[in-house]
């Protein structure tokens, strides 16, 4: 294992702003629990009693059906990349709230169809098969209904961390758009046999407003804005960089770029319009601050997309959806800041390196001295301003990881003094989120985003 570090001398002028702290993070949670109440409420008030076995089977299917379409809305409110919940609650938040409410959703909806189905063949005194089918076959939209809550079961199985191992991004990311349809076609059940909607217009009226103002933010902020800026912008690739094996930088200008509002640690999901690439738009940081006619991103080879990138040509059209993600200055707390840097994770944090206020310390590490990208940019700020960088590489790879909190005390005197932003592989992270705790850093001084799906 050995350690590099780069003292620094000259100073360099930093725009210096006081971070802005957000109540939505807090406020967004609050105010999907008072809408959860006040579905409960609805049921509540249509509830004139429950009267043995089947009435309470019945009465417990009719709540997680109302609370499983209720929970549609908000799982498809999450994704809609506002830029109000990105930019405060953080895209990978984001995320995670929307795989828990999916494992939600899902639970809901399962419970739903059994205790019905149980309910009313007790009811009916007939047994659950005979039941089944005649819920399916003739009960009004339950048999597009049924196809939808299929497509919910099927996309849940799929998006399992096991399952999603085996398949690539694009695939997963396509999977996901299934949501949509099994959403249209378990809508129009809801209303047409639920006993809170049925002969009951401020519900329905209700129902329809929750519904068609997701699918307006969906339909604005997930493709009428794209639309709206790839004839905006008219972004190009301007030329394609090796920065290290399997990393390059992909240089883009355009016009208006100063529009776009991207901050040093955001990204942006790109669609490259050329063969094999167009249908599908990853994610990928700027790797340096955003100019009015020149964006970058540096981007490691890790699938069949992120390869293709090396072999763009300049002048390939490209569509820019964004910029995403709260993983900027504003949620820098203290005055002296840590970036942790893993392999290609040193793309958001390269950004904040030059911008960042305060007394910045930068801890880099990857495998070998060649897989360093940009360590010649990254000096150069350093030495501009004043701030210290520290490159750890483990080679061979059988040497300990320094993502302890002994080894980063070392590198850093006064680590829980610090903001830390961190930014690696999955397993880098946790590691050093585990050794940040231990050596004394709040949580909350903890910033972190993620890509893995």
């Amino acid at each position: 294992m050995t350690t590099v570090s780069t003292p620094t001398y000259a100073s360099h002028r930093v725009q210096h702003r006081r971070p802005r702290h957000s109540i939505v993070p807090v406020l967004v949670p609050l105010v999907i629990w008072a809408g959860a109440a006040g579905v409960l409420a609805l049921w509540w008030s249509d509830t004139t009693s429950v009267v043995g076995p089947a009435g309470w089977l019945t009465g417990a299917g009719r709540i997680t059906g109302l609370l499983a379409g209720y929970a549609c809305a908000v799982l498809l409110a999450l994704m809609a990349r506002v830029p109000l919940l990105d930019h405060t609650v953080g895209s990978d938040r984001l995320a995670r709230w929307h795989a828990m409410g999916g494992r939600c959703t899902i639970s809901l909806a399962l419970a739903h169809t059994l205790l019905i189905i149980w309910g009313y063949s007790l009811t009916s005194h007939t047994n659950v098969v005979s039941q089944t089918s005649t819920l399916v076959l003739h009960y009004p939209d339950l048999l597009k209904g049924t196809v939808g809550f299929l497509l919910f079961l099927a996309t849940g199985v799929l998006s399992a961390r096991a399952a999603r191992r085996r398949m690539s991004y694009e695939t997963w990311h396509y999977l996901h758009f299934a949501t949509y349809l099994a959403v249209f076609l378990t809508f129009g059940h809801q209303l047409s046999n639920g006993a809170d909607f049925v002969g009951n217009r401020i519900a329905q009226a209700a129902w329809y407003t929750l519904f068609l103002g997701v699918a307006a933010l969906l339909a604005w902020y997930r493709f009428a804005m794209p639309l709206r800026r790839g004839l905006r912008h008219r972004l190009r690739v301007a030329g394609v960089r090796p920065e290290a094996p399997g990393v390059v930088s992909v240089h883009l200008t355009g016009e208006h770029l100063d529009e776009l509002g991207g901050e040093p640690g955001q990204f942006l999901r790109w669609r490259f319009l050329t063969r094999g690439l167009w249908w599908t738009a990853n994610p990928y940081s700027l790797s340096a601050p955003a100019q009015p006619g020149h964006l970058r991103i540096t981007v490691k080879a890790a699938g069949g997309h992120s390869a293709a990138l090396a072999r763009l040509a300049p002048g390939t059209r490209v569509w820019a959806e964004g910029p995403y993600g709260g993983f900027t200055a504003n949620r820098r707390t203290a005055p002296k800041v840590l970036l942790l840097a893993g392999g290609v994770g040193i793309t958001p944090l390269r950004a904040l390196f030059e911008t960042l206020p305060g007394e910045v310390t930068l801890v880099y590490r990857t495998r070998r001295a060649v897989d360093l990208a940009l360590r010649g940019e990254l000096d150069a700020i350093a030495a501009r301003r004043r701030a210290t960088v520290h490159y750890v590489v483990g080679e061979p790879a059988g040497y300990p990881s320094p993502l302890t909190a002994q080894g980063l005390s070392a590198l850093v005197p006064d680590l829980a003094a610090h903001d830390v932003y961190l930014c690696g592989p999955p397993g880098m992270t946790q590691a050093a989120i585990t050794a940040l705790r231990e050596a004394g850093v709040p949580a909350r001084r903890i910033h972190h985003e993620s890509f893995a799906f």
